[in-house]
Formats: structure tokens, sequence, C-alpha cells
């Protein structure tokens, strides 16, 4: 196992300094606009920071029993294009270690509004360039023309609505976030309107009087926790996760990091960790996530990501996919029968 342990951390080292040796113009962006607009997430560090980030080391965090060795929290937004970006390795991790850690997702506030912004960047549209270019870097389709043609106001809406599924299933919960996600990354739809965020409830099978009593109500106080906790674990932007075991010990990935350095999260907490073993043709991992970008089935299958496209276009076209494209990328769906 120490072996193990040791290869991972010789991959997680080169892929550090291949990180480091890439150029983007966000890397040359100026410090002062990132810091000034959180939606202006800095690719060199895989964060989306709110300005007033707290840079502060996260205090002991007690965490309920788990029957899982390892508990994550998972500290996101539903407009973190940085979140988005590591949708590809979170997917894998939950295939791999899934019988080893339990997830718990958490809303962070990401853009409360954009009063706060006089002094910098502080229009919707300063973004919507930005989206595009991280969606590139990514390699996850993000149609930035969001911010030009129905920009939000906000995050809050989304997350709390995200709270809202929460209280009725876990795993509707987040199969909302996903549709959401599409909606403002891929269908330039605005998701802090209630009309959007009425069809993705739907789509997903929630109950709709519950969600929006729970949405006008109780869930606005869960998304306040949220935040509460998010300021005393000293969350500083999104994607965190914050990876415990039942004594105490911790390991905290920030940003958007490749798949390696969330596999090695979890084995320095748990050396005897085990890797599950899941199939890889493309009908079982349909079964299991209903939409797979070209970036996610590459990572999931073991795939290289020219031809795992091929193998998506090639199944789109013999009508057993339905693929959506954007001009930054294409998604795959199953057709339903």
């Amino acid at each position: 196992m120490a072996s193990k342990i040791n290869l991972i951390a010789v991959l997680i080292s080169l892929l550090i300094f291949t990180a480091c040796q890439g150029h983007s113009n966000t890397n040359n962006m100026d410090k002062e606009t990132l810091k000034n607009n959180p939606l202006l997430c800095d690719i060199e560090t895989g964060m989306c920071e709110p300005s007033d980030g707290n840079r502060d080391t996260a205090s002991q965090i007690k965490i309920q029993s788990t029957e899982k060795s390892v508990k994550t929290i998972y500290y996101t937004d539903p407009i973190c294009s940085s979140c988005w970006g590591i949708e590809p390795q979170l997917r894998k991790l939950k295939l791999e270690y899934g019988n080893e850690i339990e997830i718990e997702y958490r809303m962070g506030g990401l853009l409360p509004d954009w009063s706060y912004n006089s002094g910098g960047i502080g229009k919707p549209s300063d973004v919507a360039h930005h989206w595009d270019e991280v969606s590139v870097h990514y390699d996850m389709p993000i149609d930035g023309d969001v911010w030009l043609e129905d920009p939000l106001h906000s995050s809050y809406p989304p997350s709390i609505a995200f709270k809202a599924a929460q209280m009725q299933d876990n795993e509707k919960a987040l199969l909302f976030l996903r549709e959401i996600r599409e909606m403002v990354f891929l269908q330039k739809k605005n998701i802090t309107k209630w009309e959007n965020l009425e069809v993705a409830a739907k789509k997903v099978g929630l109950n709709m009087e519950q969600f929006k009593t729970d949405y006008e109500g109780k869930a606005k106080e869960l998304f306040d926790e949220d935040l509460k906790l998010g300021r005393e674990l000293g969350v500083r932007g999104f994607p965190t996760m914050f990876f415990l075991d039942g004594s105490g010990n911790k390991e905290i990935v920030y940003g958007s990091k490749p798949y390696a350095f969330y596999e090695m999260a979890i084995l320095k907490l748990n050396p005897n960790a085990t890797k599950s073993e899941y199939s890889k043709n493309w009908e079982t991992l349909f079964s299991k996530y209903h939409s797979l970008t070209a970036k996610e089935f590459s990572e999931l299958s073991g795939t290289p990501r020219d031809e795992g496209e091929n193998v998506l276009n090639g199944l789109s076209d013999s009508g057993a996919l339905e693929k959506s494209t954007t001009k930054n990328g294409s998604i795959w769906k199953v057709i339903k029968q």
C-alpha cells in the first residue's frame, strides 16, 4: 500500500510541474480583477474565490458518525465554472471509491449580488469571455453568452433551490444540481428564475408542492447554515473539498485538481481503502450518469480523449445517444424510449 501512495505522490508532482509550465490569458489577468470578481476563476489555482475569501486554515472539524471510512464535505456553487470543471474527476471518484467515502454537498454562496463590486469589474458581461476561456482550459462545454443574453443577478436562488431539493431526497438533489448546471453552462438559461428551477425539479422527479414550499421557507435557513459553516471552516473559494476520518484527521483539496489529488487525500486518511472495479462500457456508464461530456466519458472509460469523442459521435449517429452541441463543446445523453 505504501508503494501505491508513493506512486501517486510522484504522479502528483509531475502533474503540478506540468500545470506550472502551462500559460493562459487568465494567468496573466490582473490579480485585482480576479479579486474583485469571484466569477473570474483563477485557472492557475482552479479556484473561484469570493473577494472576501477567508484564507485561514480550516478549524477542527467535527463530523457525525458515518459507515464510510472517509467523510467528504464538498463546498461548491451552482454557477462555479471550476466546479463544473471537476465533474469528470468527481464522477470517477464516486465510481471507484463510493464504498469508502460519503460526500456531503454544501453551498458556498459564490455571488451574493453585483453591488459589492463597485470598485472593480462590476457587470455580468465581463464574465462572458472568461467562461469561454475556462471552457477550453477544462475541456468542458461552457457557453459564456448567458452573461450577455440573460445574465444572473446572484447564485443564491439556485443554491437555495438545491437545499430545498436536498430536504426531499439527496440523490434527486444531486440530479437537480446537474440539471441546473447544464442549463446555465450549456443552454444559456438563467437559473435564478423560478420557471427554470421548476423545469429542473420536475425533470428529476421532485414533489413540486413541497419543493416550492421549502424553497420559499426552510431551505433559506439551511443555506445560511452552509454559509456559516463555510466561514467557520475557512472556506476561501470553490471547489473546496475536506476529506475527514473518524479520528479528526483531515486532508483539504482546494480548487480544480487532477484526479490523483483526490485519490491521494483518501489514501492518506485510509491507506487500506480499496478501489472498486466498474464496467467501462458506454451502456453502463450512461446508466449511472445520464449525460456525459467527451472529457467525462474519457475520464470514466479510460479511453483517449479524441477516441472517446469518436465513440460518442458514432453512438449519436446510430441513434443510441442524443448529442447537444454548444460553441465550446458537446454533451451526450441517453435517448428516452
